[in-house]
């Protein structure tokens, strides 16, 4: 038999919550639910919702940390069923579409997830931006990057098991808390299902809590944090590439491709892809690190391989052997200016030298400085487990 806990974050929700949770109590004892709850998230209210919160029998948590997703944490964490459904109180979800979450619950998922684009989106219910740019961008993004298929990360009405949301070690206190609840989800590889809902027109009579830009760049955030592949890893692998293949191609000669000549021009710039790419690499490595210890994901097999390989004396010795290559490449090109008798050079020549030499010598700097950096992490984390 299922048990459910109703959670509804409140921030003077006068004139809707009475409906709200009107319509949550019959649809649970319609469905046949004996054992049930209902929570209001206050986050602050200074209307009557508390009263009214209080006349339908409803537990209440005060909540002194401002934001949508600090509410529901305090509130879903109060509460004491299996399952926990919620949505916002202002009636722009109905919880009488509460049963379509029901048969998913009988089943294997960890979270279900309301789809408005299925389920229906009343006129003027949502912004134009938010329905044909915003939720479809990070809807994508975000299938692309946690391996979830879902078409609407953004709906407010959700349901999901007790002991699931203990294992997601939620952060966010503003409405970037939606994301990251199925950015988490699935980078756990939790079951996650998608039921329609509709979303409807909000009752209130005053501006919604919600920033378009402003909330729309802290989802877009969060969601290139806790997957950096995308922000990191994709540039790093692709500056690398180029740079190689640039480099490989014009270290000795140059090339001619079509009309055009590529020479210790297009040198210069191979080697500061290579740069670039390393750099970039370094700090996905870093943040991958610092998330899996901030509980954020688990770590992967490639970060945690150059964690426990690149300590400070391996890092030193490998910085250290291409630093000194780079001194020796220098070296030679100003021993080749010192042949010329300190004149004038062949631009061509000397460059496919120095530009070498001035790679290796600030990627060796990088080596030792990324070494000594894990080092130092991996002494925080030793001392973190005495």
């Amino acid at each position: 038999m299922l048990s459910i806990s109703v959670v509804m974050p409140c921030l003077n929700e006068a004139r809707t919550l009475a409906n709200c949770i009107r319509n949550a109590q019959q649809a649970l004892q319609q469905a046949g639910i004996a054992q049930y709850e209902i929570i209001i998230a206050d986050n602050g209210s200074t209307d009557d919702s508390l009263q009214i919160a209080a006349s339908f029998q409803a537990s209440v948590v005060q909540v002194t940390t401002k934001g949508y997703g600090a509410a529901l944490h305090a509130g879903i964490s109060a509460a004491q069923y299996e399952w926990i459904v919620f949505a916002d109180a202002d009636e722009s979800y109905n919880f009488g579409d509460l049963p379509n979450f029901l048969p998913a619950m009988q089943q294997h998922y960890s979270l279900i997830v309301g789809n408005r684009f299925a389920g229906g989106i009343d006129k003027g219910a949502m912004p134009f931006l938010h329905r044909y740019l915003g939720t479809p961008v990070i809807s994508w993004i975000g299938r692309q990057s946690f391996g979830v298929a879902l078409n609407d990360f953004n709906c407010g009405m959700r349901a999901i098991r007790n002991s699931a949301y203990a294992q997601l070690n939620m952060q966010s206190p503003g409405m970037e808390y939606a994301s990251e609840m199925i950015a988490k989800a699935g980078l756990q590889r939790m079951p996650i299902a998608e039921v329609p809902v509709r979303l409807h027109k909000d009752g209130r009579n005053r501006k919604p809590h919600l920033k378009t830009w402003q909330d729309g760049w802290k989802h877009l955030r969060l969601m290139l944090l806790l997957s950096p592949k995308w922000l990191l890893l994709a540039p790093a692998v692709l500056f690398l590439l180029a740079g190689v293949l640039l480099g490989s191609l014009l270290l000795f000669n140059f090339i001619e491709v079509f009309n055009l000549v590529l020479d210790i021009h297009t040198l210069y710039y191979a080697s500061v892809f290579v740069m670039l790419g390393m750099q970039l690499l370094q700090f996905y490595v870093l943040a991958r690190l610092y998330g899996s210890s901030m509980g954020l994901y688990p770590a992967r097999r490639f970060s945690q391989w150059v964690f426990r390989w690149l300590g400070f004396e391996t890092g030193l010795l490998t910085g250290a052997f291409i630093f000194f290559s780079g001194i020796a490449l220098s070296l030679y090109a100003v021993w080749q200016w010192q042949q010329a008798g300190f004149g004038p050079l062949e631009p061509s020549a000397v460059f496919r030298i120095i530009i070498p030499a001035g790679f290796c010598i600030s990627l060796g700097m990088q080596v030792m400085v990324f070494g000594f950096l894990l080092y130092s992490l991996r002494q925080l984390q030793q001392q973190k487990l005495r």
